[in-house]
């Protein structure tokens, strides 16, 4: 089968790890048959260099008109001073809206090889990690009117959290559909005891259980579900949260498994073309030593076989071409504890002949 998919390397680490994930397509190519035509279009800092904006246009076009896209990272100190509307995020968040993404899927799964790397309690890690977390994306805190005026105390800035209740059931409607192939749970978390959005929140995802009586729905405010996080994360199946708190709680669930080099995560809508990724950044201090994890962005390449191209047995000969290098003892330096570990194209060889050897 063919498929185009459009490639958006980035800044820092962002090119190293979309070639290991290129490279790992081309394995699935031969391995399956198919011909994935992928194509390189500038973002983030790369494309402020050349084209002088964040987000060009074309790159937008080639996004909406491909199966899938596929990003490394945006960002570095280059652009620091830039004024807001300017600087490398601004790309990626004119990127999600521009292609009406607004779920963002974060697996956080703690690899038994790896519970060695967990900060947790050997016997916390041992019951497992395995957390999707399912975060509101283009709405909240991140979209809201914001500025500088003159206040009380004089002058103030300000940022506003806005949610309509379409945003919300949307995103609801996904993380109640994804329960359902899961344990058929959710935790959906908020701060309802202070944020009206929040009781907006609550008081919507509440109407939207109605419809999937099988799923059962725990409320949690954002602080305890921080604190649990660390105390107990077997408790979790799925998280449902805002744009704010998603970003900040899948990071900490990203670091019970060890490292942040490990996850993948997805941004959906209401179409078919998803934005896979990894959720690390663009680590500009080791950009160009061939140090970086390459796994997430290769396990971000499976989710995009598997959701957008719908070549589940693909995906999972990915994720089984990960676990075996894992199994056989490969790390990374952010997973080896101290201890010898490989670089990022070693580890990127291994994959990629665990898949045309599957």
């Amino acid at each position: 089968m063919n498929f185009n998919v459009t490639l958006l390397p980035g800044d820092g680490v962002g090119p190293e790890v979309i070639d290991s994930a290129v490279a790992v397509l081309h394995a699935v190519e031969r391995r399956f048959g198919h011909d994935f035509h992928m194509h390189p279009m500038p973002i983030g800092g790369n494309a402020i260099d050349v084209t002088g904006v964040p987000l060009p246009p074309e790159t937008l076009t080639a996004c909406n008109k491909s199966d899938a896209v596929l990003l490394g990272a945006v960002g570095g100190p280059k652009w620091n001073d830039l004024k807001a509307h300017m600087r490398p995020e601004k790309g990626l968040l004119s990127l999600r809206a521009g292609m009406k993404l607004f779920a963002n899927l974060r697996p956080a799964v703690l690899y038994d090889e790896l519970i060695p790397t967990s900060p947790l309690r050997p016997d916390l890690a041992k019951k497992g990690v395995d957390i999707m977390i399912v975060r509101e994306l283009t709405g909240g805190i991140y979209f809201g009117d914001r500025g500088y005026r003159d206040g009380a105390l004089g002058q103030e800035a300000y940022d506003t959290e806005v949610y309509s209740i379409n945003e919300v059931e949307r995103i609801a409607k996904i993380a109640f559909e994804l329960a359902m192939t899961r344990k058929k749970r959710i935790t959906s978390v908020d701060k309802s005891n202070v944020l009206e959005t929040s009781r907006l929140w609550r008081a919507t995802v509440d109407r939207v259980a109605k419809g999937y009586p099988e799923v059962k729905v725990e409320h949690m405010l954002v602080d305890n579900c921080a604190m649990q996080l660390v105390k107990n994360p077997s408790q979790f199946d799925l998280i449902l949260t805002s744009n704010m708190f998603g970003d900040i709680l899948s990071d900490e669930a990203a670091a019970i498994t060890g490292s942040i080099g490990m996850l993948p995560s997805s941004s959906l809508g209401a179409g078919n073309i998803g934005l896979y990724e990894p959720i690390h950044g663009s680590a500009p201090d080791i950009a160009g030593k061939d140090e970086v994890n390459p796994i997430a962005t290769i396990l971000a390449a499976a989710m995009m076989l598997s959701t957008s191209l719908k070549l589940v047995k693909e995906a999972t000969a990915v994720d089984y071409a990960v676990k075996k290098a894992l199994a056989k003892g490969l790390r990374t330096k952010d997973i080896a504890n101290g201890k010898k570990h490989v670089t990022c194209s070693r580890m990127t060889e291994e994959i990629v002949i665990n898949i045309l050897n599957s």
